[in-house]
């Protein structure tokens, strides 16, 4: 697998400018968008970790997410990202929280649909929000790496956003 590498220089470059840590909290993605972080040049300058949680017990316990709000307003929801985004950064002290969640293929749950989430957390408030759909017949596989890309991309806006 590889990814865009004018993408991931530029936002190791924007980070290391700016002098700002960033940590991932995947659901939807399943590691994917670390495994783009630890490819950038000199991600130990700005890479703190992540975690990914796939069941609501995960996201509480270690997203210290309130059940109570998850069963209010759903598990894969614009929400939750916004929420998990926040949580991240929080968990691991870093300016940034990138967060995705969602689902990969057409299940019931999902309405049969193919759809996902993404937020972005600059030192705790929300700066950028996506839903991503996809065709229903989109395998699990493409729908991940294609929500990767798609959310890196959107990542470089974010920055841009504070950059300017």
């Amino acid at each position: 697998m590889k990814f865009q590498q004018s993408l991931l220089d530029y936002i190791s470059t924007s980070l290391i400018t700016m002098n700002e840590k960033v940590s991932i909290a995947e659901s939807i993605t399943s590691g994917l968008i670390q495994l783009a972080f630890s490819q950038m040049p000199n991600a130990k300058l700005f890479y703190k970790g992540g975690i990914t949680t796939f069941t609501v017990p995960e996201k509480v316990n270690f997203l210290n997410i309130n059940r109570i709000e998850v069963e209010e307003n759903g598990f894969e929801t614009q929400k939750m990202a916004d929420t998990m985004a926040v949580k991240v950064a929080e968990s691991f002290a870093t300016d940034w929280g990138i967060a995705s969640t969602g689902y990969a293929a057409s299940v019931r749950n999902s309405g049969f649909k193919v759809y996902s989430f993404c937020s972005f957390s600059y030192k705790g408030e929300i700066v950028l929000s996506k839903r991503i759909e996809l065709p229903n017949k989109t395998q699990a596989l493409d729908s991940q790496l294609y929500y990767t890309e798609f959310i890196l991309g959107c990542y470089k806006s974010a920055l841009n956003q504070i950059l300017i």
